[in-house]
């Protein structure tokens, strides 16, 4: 057997940072899990603690002891990344202003090191996980309800990063008729009725919210309802959004209001559906079709920073 090259892909959270190794095929040879930490040192020694660890893991395996090969090192943040530069901006859940992120990791391991945002590397390890290997072809959109609301895109089996790096900013979108204030400084933004943070803040009842507030809303609780409403029409509007202005062939939900699962699958399409009625336009886009939730059987963050540097 020669020589196998090997890919490691890091995706770093709020709460966790998850690690895998990719081998020739793509195929997933170790992976690992740690809290994470604030700071910036406390993230870049963690980074390189899991890709230490990962590595030591790779060359355990009985059937790779013949030459391995440890070609790249990719990243998964959140915050404002330039992905050429390597350089993260106000990533404000890790208590970082400002990180050389690839500078300080290359130092410390070696290895070419790519970092791109979070919710980017998300939609390449989900087109992944969907479809066993990357599509030559195609246009898909992950859109991640967490904290905030943001999108991924990948083209051709590539990430979309738009002319200035904030293509899939679309959480800041002022159109949201609640005109609810938001932390970027503007009113009505889509993120503050269809976010993660949205429902906690609106729905203050249950933890997690969102199952709590589809629950009481089923029992007939009014203000329920017209919370329920609220959050289901604003997803909608990132949903339609995404479809007319991307047009990707398909969209996944992600982030902590997606762990709903299917119960929250079913009101998003129902309400698409409802809109698609009055609109012989919308009709014909079949838009909730092409809905569906992000795989859950693997890290797809971590998956889709390992093959960022493809």
């Amino acid at each position: 057997m020669g020589q196998q090259n090997v890919r490691l892909g890091i995706d770093v959270g709020g709460t966790k940072i998850e690690g895998v190794a990719l081998g020739p095929r793509c195929e997933i040879l170790a992976q690992m899990r740690i809290s994470t930490r604030r700071g910036p040192q406390c993230v870049v020694d963690d980074i390189v603690s899991v890709a230490e660890s990962l590595c030591d893991r790779v060359r355990a395996l009985k059937k790779y002891q013949t030459d391995i090969m440890f070609t790249s090192l990719g990243v998964g943040i959140p915050g404002r990344v330039d992905s050429e530069a390597g350089v993260v901006l106000d990533a404000v859940n890790l208590s970082v202003e400002c990180l050389e992120l690839a500078d300080e990791v290359h130092s410390r391991t070696g290895l070419p090191v790519h970092v791109e945002n979070d919710v980017n590397v998300a939609a390449l390890g989900a087109v992944y996980a969907d479809n066993a290997g990357l599509p030559a072809e195609g246009t898909v959109a992950l859109i991640n309800l967490g904290t905030g609301v943001a999108v991924g895109v990948v083209r051709h089996g590539r990430i979309d990063h738009g002319a200035h790096g904030v293509a899939g900013e679309i959480g800041h979108i002022a159109v949201e008729s609640h005109g609810f204030a938001c932390v970027c400084g503007q009113r009505g933004c889509l993120e503050t009725v269809a976010s993660g943070g949205a429902v906690d803040r609106l729905w203050p009842h249950g933890n997690p919210a969102m199952p709590d507030l589809i629950a009481a809303a089923e029992r007939g609780d009014d203000h329920a309802e017209q919370v329920l409403d609220m959050v289901i029409g604003g997803i909608c509007d990132v949903i339609d959004i995404v479809a007319l202005t991307v047009d990707p062939s398909q969209m996944f939900i992600a982030g902590g209001v997606a762990k709903t699962g299917e119960r929250l699958l079913r009101l998003i399409r129902t309400e698409l559906d409802h809109r698609a009625q009055s609109s012989p336009f919308l009709a014909s886009l079949a838009i909730s079709r092409s809905v569906r939730l992000a795989p859950s059987h693997m890290s797809i963050g971590a998956v889709g920073a390992a093959l960022s540097m493809s």
